[in-house]
């Protein structure tokens, strides 16, 4: 059991760990997400209990989380990004103690690869997490004149594809489904078309 007590697994078995307690938390689905967290987790403490470890370098990764939440708020201050990745990086290589302060345990590349990875990941759900979040919603868009599919035969109810989103849409006359439609007006979530048929 020794040869599993290992600084570099139990790092990569904690940060995918909380990588997948993070994505579950904000996509809860079947439970794979959340058993495959938990697992890593409790792989990882048992690790990290076996293992002497740094207190310093854990606050350098827990702190350098804060220019991580300044640099997604405020877009370009990239400075704050690098910052954030420095202070993982670090903190990663001495997370684990050993007999000299500046020898690293865990190895400087795989850390430096995971912590890139994983920084980037998030940047970037973070980010378009935001961007939806600060979205003027469809509903409120002027969609007429705006051209789309039809998903289903459409006449007194259907749906069609328009605008890059799933409509409830209605017809005075019969339109099958995969035909070329246009808007003709928008009444809530409902979209009355008509088909296009020079397409």
């Amino acid at each position: 059991m020794d040869f599993l007590i290992n600084p570099d697994i139990a790092y990569v078995a904690l940060v995918i760990g909380f990588a997948l307690a993070i994505m579950a938390m904000t996509a809860p689905g079947t439970g794979l997400l959340e058993l495959l967290a938990f697992t890593l987790l409790i792989f990882a403490g048992f690790e990290i209990a076996n293992q002497p470890f740094n207190l310093w370098a854990l606050i350098l990764l827990v702190v350098g989380v804060l220019p991580f939440i300044y640099a997604v708020r405020k877009s370009g201050k990239w400075y704050y990004l690098l910052a954030a990745m420095l202070a993982f990086i670090i903190g990663s290589v001495f997370l684990f103690s050993s007999d000299v302060w500046w020898k690293p345990v865990v190895n400087p590349l795989l850390a430096t690869f995971v912590s890139i990875l994983v920084v980037g990941f998030f940047w970037l759900v973070v980010r378009k997490g935001l961007e939806a979040l600060q979205k003027r919603p469809s509903h409120q868009k002027d969609l007429t004149k705006l051209t789309g599919i039809s998903r289903t035969p459409i006449h007194h109810e259907g749906a069609v594809y328009i605008g890059g989103e799933e409509w409830s849409a209605r017809s005075k006359k019969p339109i099958p489904a995969n035909a070329h439609v246009k808007v003709i007006s928008k009444q809530g979530f409902v979209l009355e078309v008509e088909e296009i048929k020079d397409k």
